[in-house]
């Protein structure tokens, strides 16, 4: 065979001899792990050359520290750098991991009021070990990301349950549930004044000017070279308010969109803003690079308030007075009823784990109104023995609305509906005793479901739910003359 023109002989089943040529293959220049680590030690060569002198370090500390003390926002989870004992150290420690949690895709403004309320509840991560999961997600209800909580109250139960105290290191804090290197490092440099870097977006987002890097910084690689820039900016002697200098820069002054430039103590170090003033198609908001956005998945959700009249028990076993009710509604000329209304508890894994909701039901797609009814009627059958056409009856049915609730990742649409049931014989066949650490569902009176923790997304559900109802009871009480009156008005407008 001649040159690169190989060939090769290959037998067949049925005994003919063919040519085998050889096909063009991708895999020929594939790169050896060798060359994939070169590649990669190319990508990043911008971020490694770019390193902060010594002499460029100090200034940046000595003017991010400046800057700091005079222009730092009041946040009540700061404190300052005076001696304190052991106890007060390990409290300021607790204060900072529940903000910087708390922190977490939450905008300040937000989190202090929660702070302030968690804090009152739980002063101490001896406070927060004995609290149920339950107070935990009421307490978090509206923040989000209700996964957060979950790890707090599980960290607290693990150092308490150690007995060594609050862990004052990096490498000791990694080991807690749900801490990981940011909050560790936040921890270890502002509460223990250890001489570690933080790295969150905000600082990614001044480093990456400072150093003019436009590397991916979601990319792994870029991150922890990132890490090493930061560890090379601590200062030494106040480590956790370099620190959080840092991320309060990038939080005011050098933000996403709007940086403030000309108030930006580390302006004279930055090579973002140099480029720019020699080429102004070069912009300071270029750096770092920005991400792909992953598309939000487009799920849909069939929610039912299901609302129960008198005489039923509660899940907890307590009997319920039978009252005279009106069409379903609760409220009639200010008389409350005893209705109570159906909350079901999410799976403890998954989105929203452990929380309590009005039953729902996801759905294939967009769906119509007999159909979300459908699959209602057979969840609630199902699974509580709500059948409408043998246990219970309908008193009152009425289509509330729709709305679209966003998650990170998922945009969720929401069908609203109201079920008010009157059960045949006294609901004995719910009246069953739950243990309270186990239960799923339960029953609870409007004026407990008003001062409850929910999601914004229930809590949405149950203000349309009660728009209505006073939509409703508004007409009920309207003079039929007046009624008469006012539907022709707005059959005229209609006509006109």
């Amino acid at each position: 065979m001649e040159g690169n023109k190989k060939q090769r002989q290959k037998k067949t089943n049925n005994g003919k001899v063919v040519v085998e040529r050889p096909r063009r293959s991708v895999r020929l220049q594939a790169k050896t792990p060798t060359q994939k680590q070169k590649s990669k030690e190319e990508d990043i060569e911008d971020i490694v050359k770019w390193g902060f002198s010594g002499d460029e370090t100090q200034k940046i500390r000595e003017s991010l520290l400046e800057w700091y003390d005079h222009n730092k926002r009041d946040l009540p989870w700061r404190y300052t750098n005076t001696a304190e004992s052991e106890e007060e150290e390990t409290k300021r420690a607790y204060g900072v991991w529940v903000s910087e949690v708390m922190l977490q895709q939450t905008r300040v403004q937000t989190v202090i009021q929660y702070y302030n309320r968690w804090m009152e509840k739980w002063p101490t991560l001896q406070h927060l070990s004995l609290a149920s999961l339950e107070e935990v997600n009421e307490m978090w209800a509206g923040l989000g990301y209700y996964r957060r909580a979950r790890f707090l109250l599980e960290g607290a139960r693990m150092i308490v349950a150690k007995g060594s105290g609050f862990p004052k290191t990096v490498s000791a804090l990694q080991k807690i549930q749900g801490i990981g290197d940011y909050t560790a490092g936040a921890i270890a440099s502002i509460a223990f004044k250890e001489v570690v870097p933080v790295v969150d977006g905000n600082v990614i987002r001044v480093i990456a000017r400072l150093r003019a890097i436009s590397a991916n910084p979601k990319e792994s690689v870029t991150v922890k070279k990132l890490w090493k820039l930061a560890a090379q900016l601590v200062d030494p002697i106040r480590p956790g308010d370099f620190n959080q200098a840092l991320m309060e820069l990038g939080a005011t002054v050098c933000t996403s969109l709007n940086p403030s430039c000309i108030s930006c103590p580390a302006s004279g170090h930055c090579r973002a803003l140099s480029i720019f003033r020699h080429d102004s198609l070069v912009l300071v908001t270029d750096f770092p690079l920005k991400g792909v956005r992953v598309k939000q998945r487009q799920d849909f959700s069939a929610v039912c308030v299901v609302e129960l009249l008198g005489g039923q028990r509660t899940s907890e076993g307590s009997q319920i007075d039978s009252r005279e009710v009106l069409g379903g509604l609760e409220k009639i000329e200010g008389r409350q009823t005893n209705n109570r209304f159906l909350l079901v508890k999410r799976p403890d894994d998954g989105l929203l784990a452990g929380l309590w909701e009005f039953p729902s039901v996801l759905l294939d797609g967009e769906a119509d109104l007999t159909t979300r009814r459908e699959v209602i009627d057979h969840f609630l059958k199902n699974n509580f023995g709500l059948d409408t056409k043998q246990t219970c009856d309908i008193a009152f049915r009425k289509n509330v609305g729709e709305f679209v609730h966003i998650f990170s990742h998922i945009r969720l649409k929401i069908y609203v509906e109201l079920l008010v049931l009157d059960l045949k014989g006294g609901g004995n066949h719910l009246s069953g005793i739950q243990d309270k650490a186990t239960m799923t569902w339960k029953y609870v009176d409007g004026k407990a479901l008003s001062s409850m923790g929910l999601t914004s997304s229930v809590r949405k559900v149950y203000t349309m739910v009660q728009e209505l109802k006073q939509e409703k009871l508004s007409f009920s009480l309207t003079p039929s003359k007046k009624r008469s009156r006012t539907t022709r008005k707005k059959n005229n407008k209609s006509l006109n």
